[in-house]
C-alpha cells in the first residue's frame, strides 16, 4: 500500500509538507471563503511562532555549522524535550521545513531526470523499537527496500550509503522516549543511533517527552548521549513573565488567525486566564481547544467562539489538569 501523501516519515510526504504553503488567514480584500474551505483551514490552522521554535531553529543552525566539516567523530546533536502537548513535534517539523526550503533555494533540483537533494530526514521511533525496526524506519523514509531476508548488517549499510549519497544534512528523530536502553532490544537500538551519528554526515536532532527523566540519560549509554547533545526544553507558557504575558500573546496570535464571520476580536484574549486554566498553558492543548471550538462555530452557524462552545470541548486528561467550569448558558 502506498503511504499517505502527508506521511512525513517518508521523503515524498515530508517534501509535500515542506513545499505546501502553510495555512494563512484571508488577507484584506480577499473574497469570503466557503464553509468547506474554512472548515479545512481551521482543521489545519496556522503554526504560531513560539519561543521554542525560535530557540530550536537557532540551535540547529549553529550545530549544523559547527559540524559541517567534522569528519572523524559524530557531529554534535540536540535533544528537544518537554511534557506532552508543549509543541515539540510542531517545532521539529517547522525547523525541518525551514532547512528544506533554504537548501532547495540554494541548490535547485537539476533539470531533466536528475535526483533532487534530500537535505532533511524525519524518522519516527516505533514503540518497543529494536535495532532492526529502527533501521527499517530510516530505510522507509528514502524508500530503501526491506525484505524478510535482509540482514541487519545489509540494511545498515544500505541506509548509511543512501543517506550520504542523497546528501541528508539534518536527521530529525521523533518520539525518542520510546527507546528503553535497559532492555536488550532498546540497548541495541540506542547503540544503532550512536553508530548512525558517526557514519552519516548529518546533524541529528531528537525529540521526546521528558527525555531527561528516562533511562536514555542513565548509565554509560546515557552519559555518551548527554555528552554529545545540547538540550532545548519546551514547557507550558506562563501566564506572566515579568511584565510580559506570553500566554496571552499566543492566544492573541491564534485569535487573529480565525476565519469566523461574527467573532468579536479580543474576546479570547480577554479570557486568557480561563484558557490558561483549561490548557495548563500548553500550546498543543490550546491549539486543539481553539480549532475545535472554531469548527463547532462554523458547523452550528454561530460563527463565533463562545464560553459555552469552549466548555463543551473536552481536552486530553493529561493536558486539562483543572476542572472544566460548568456552562452558564451565556455567551461573550
Amino acid at each position: 500500500m502506498e503511504p499517505a501523501p502527508y506521511a512525513v516519515d517518508t521523503w515524498h510526504g515530508f517534501q509535500t509538507f515542506a513545499t505546501t504553503p502553510a495555512p494563512a488567514p484571508p488577507g484584506p480584500g480577499e473574497p469570503d471563503r466557503s464553509i468547506e474551505e474554512r472548515l479545512a483551514y481551521h482543521s489545519a490552522f496556522v503554526t504560531v511562532r513560539t519561543p521554542a521554535i525560535d530557540t530550536l531553529a537557532l540551535s540547529v543552525r549553529r550545530l549544523m555549522l559547527l559540524g559541517r566539516h567534522q569528519r572523524t567523530t559524530a557531529r554534535p546533536s540536540l535533544i528537544l524535550t518537554g511534557p506532552a502537548a508543549t509543541g515539540k513535534t510542531t517545532a521539529l517539523l517547522e525547523v525541518g521545513r525551514t532547512c528544506h526550503l533554504a537548501h532547495t533555494r540554494q541548490h535547485p533540483a537539476p533539470s531533466g531526470n536528475g535526483q533532487p537533494a534530500v537535505p532533511v530526514a524525519y524518522v519516527l521511533v516505533p514503540p518497543g523499537a529494536s535495532a532492526k525496526t529502527l533501521t527499517a524506519g530510516f530505510a522507509r523514509y528514502l524508500g530503501i527496500p526491506v525484505t524478510a531476508r535482509t540482514t541487519q548488517a545489509q540494511l545498515m549499510h544500505a541506509v548509511i550509503h543512501t543517506y550520504n549519497t542523497a546528501g541528508v544534512r539534518l536527521v530529525l528523530i521523533d518520539e525518542i522516549h520510546r527507546l528503553n536502553p535497559r532492555t536488550t532490544t532498546g540497548a541495541e537500538a540506542a547503540d544503532l543511533l550512536k553508530d548512525l551519528t558517526e557514519q552519516i554526515g548529518a546533524t541529528f536532532v531528537y525529540a521526546g517527552i521528558d527525555v531527561t527523566t528516562t533511562a536514555l540519560f542513565s548509565g554509560v549509554r546515557g552519559a555518551q548521549l548527554a555528552a554529545r547533545a545540547s538540550l532545548v526544553e519546551t514547557g507550558a507558557l506562563p501566564a506572566r513573565l515579568g511584565t510580559r504575558r506570553p500566554f496571552t500573546d499566543l492566544v492573541t496570535d491564534m485569535e487573529t488567525a480565525l476565519d469566523l464571520r461574527r467573532h468579536r476580536p479580543g474576546t479570547l484574549s480577554r479570557h486568557a486566564p480561563y484558557l490558561h486554566q483549561r490548557t495548563a498553558g500548553r500550546i498543543g492543548s490550546l491549539n486543539r481547544l481553539i480549532r475545535e471550538a472554531a469548527l463547532t462555530a462554523i458547523l452550528d452557524g454561530t460563527e463565533r467562539i463562545t464560553k459555552t462552545t469552549l466548555d463543551a470541548v473536552r481536552l486530553d486528561h493529561q493536558a486539562e489538569t483543572h476542572p472544566t467550569p460548568r456552562p452558564r448558558g451565556r455567551t461573550w
